[in-house]
């Protein structure tokens, strides 16, 4: 299915998501960011989705925000703005399912966000990732402001929010930001692999390890050990351990049912 800035595309297991509005480096646009949110949210509901690579078309993965409409709005469009925005950055952090960013070009402001609102980045080597909203006196938004602290530190992320200057796809690797890094080439490839690899795994067990992840920024240590707790005592029931244990013993690879 084709829309006019989201091209939606799947492939057994694997549902790919393209930003498409090349002619503006895929700058997100209110028709996209809905689209989005509702493809997002569908595939929590679509037992034949396992997993999703987020991509750009054309030269970059995207701009982020428009920077032909900045100005134009008020506080009340650009708090209702913002807010659709969250409903995708909820949408993507709720889906218990993990979501691949495959990065080219810059991701650039809310861009670099949306990628960081994924649960892996792979980047071409050409790739470029910069904070950009004090270029135009704004702050971060989309979740900068929680993601990337939590990820490099709040210094590094400072460095990052002031100087708004691009960091590589090898820094970015360096910092723990991005997780795997390709040729040009090879992204789209290495990206759909990772998430063919994910889409066949135990796919309950990820939901709920990216889950629990994510509560570990803001709960306590004693939180997430009953969390592990109660949820360890649920999962050695499934079958998909028993699968696990079986092929272990067997020494074969496992044939987990991912849903």
């Amino acid at each position: 299915m084709t829309s006019e800035h989201v091209v939606v595309k799947q492939q057994d297991a694997v549902l790919s998501l393209q930003l498409n509005r090349p002619e503006s480096l895929n700058a997100f646009s209110p028709e996209m960011i809905e689209q989005l949110t509702e493809e997002v949210k569908a595939a929590g509901e679509n037992d034949d989705v396992g997993a999703i690579v987020l991509s750009g078309a054309g030269r970059s993965f995207s701009a982020g925000g428009d920077v032909k409409t900045m100005g134009q709005a008020g506080p009340a469009e650009t708090y209702d703005h913002i807010g659709e925005l969250n409903k995708l950055i909820l949408a993507m952090r709720e889906l218990e399912k993990p979501i691949v960013a495959a990065v080219h070009g810059f991701a650039a402001g809310a861009a670099f966000n949306l990628a960081l609102a994924s649960d892996l980045i792979v980047a071409a080597e050409d790739s470029k990732f910069v904070m950009s909203f004090a270029q135009v006196g704004l702050i971060s938004d989309g979740g900068g402001l929680y993601f990337l602290p939590r990820l490099i530190g709040p210094y590094r992320a400072k460095q990052l929010f002031f100087s708004a200057e691009p960091i590589t796809a090898r820094q970015a690797h360096e910092w723990g930001i991005v997780n795997y890094v390709y040729p040009v080439d090879q992204l789209e490839q290495e990206a759909l692999a990772l998430a063919e690899r994910l889409a066949a795994g135990p796919g309950r067990t990820f939901g709920l390890l990216k889950k629990i992840t994510d509560q570990a920024a803001t709960s306590s240590l004693a939180e997430i050990l009953e969390q592990e707790r109660i949820t360890q005592a649920m999962m050695v029931t499934t079958d998909n351990h028993k699968e696990g244990v079986a092929a272990f013993k067997e020494k074969r690879k496992p044939d987990f049912n991912p849903r």
